[in-house]
């Protein structure tokens, strides 16, 4: 079977062909449910291989009023999905004169993920509150697959995170403990992953709605990282300040 090799094309001006390298969301997302709704925090960084396209994107897409949807992945993918999903969502809503639940709009990502995982790459966080399951937390990975988490981070920043995450959620979370806990895992990850940077973004959704805060590196509220101070690297004999 003839197959075609996976190769950067050349540039072909003649007829106006320019390769370039797919757009990415790098990235950190974490998501945590609480005692009457479910937190959500991202970082802000976009980017094309080494190069970063944007610092302040905002991948925390709202949906409806109490459902948002955290993207990762190639932009392109996951803002289509997006958009996509949030029409049949609002249809169905007016056909039916109710609000959609968050259930049954996490499997409305579920169909097209899965429908187009040979085409697409993108995977999304699902976060909304209903009257009937309260505070709903879905991860929907590569793929399709879909799972109710308590506690979830996603993105290339989730492997520095994870445990800590593990670490800290419990069952009866306050809201602003949550708050604390997302946005310091958003701060580690960020601290250690190349891919994620930028701002700190984090919506809280329960059963007023969506609000979004959003914290700089520049002002107060954006999470602190203190790591241990390294050995120092010249021998015992040269003096050196600490």
């Amino acid at each position: 079977m003839d197959t075609m090799r996976e190769e950067k094309r050349n540039a072909i001006p003649a007829i106006g062909y320019y390769p370039q390298e797919e757009i990415s969301t790098g990235t950190t997302l974490i998501a945590m449910e609480y005692n009457g709704g479910v937190v959500v925090g991202t970082d802000s960084r976009t980017s094309a291989g080494s190069f970063i396209t944007s610092r302040a994107t905002n991948k925390i897409t709202p949906i409806t009023d109490n459902l948002v949807v955290c993207r990762s992945g190639s932009a392109a993918d996951t803002q289509a999905i997006a958009d996509i999903a949030k029409y049949y969502i609002e249809t169905f809503s007016m056909m039916e004169n109710e609000n959609v639940t968050i259930y049954r709009a996490t499997q409305i990502f579920r169909q097209f993920l899965y429908n187009y995982r040979d085409s697409l790459s993108a995977s999304v966080l699902v976060a909304g509150y209903d009257d009937k399951l309260g505070g709903q937390l879905y991860a929907l990975p590569i793929g399709g697959f879909v799972t109710r988490q308590r506690s979830t981070a996603s993105g290339s920043g989730s492997t520095f995170v994870q445990g800590f995450l593990d670490s800290k959620w419990r069952p009866d979370l306050t809201l602003e403990e949550c708050k604390a806990i997302v946005k310091q895992a958003v701060g580690l990850a960020v601290f250690r992953d190349g891919s994620s940077g930028g701002v700190v973004r984090v919506a809280t959704i329960d059963k007023t709605g969506t609000k979004l805060e959003l914290f700089r590196p520049d002002k107060p509220g954006f999470p602190s990282v203190a790591p241990p101070k390294g050995h120092l690297s010249f021998p015992d004999h040269i003096e050196q300040s600490v």
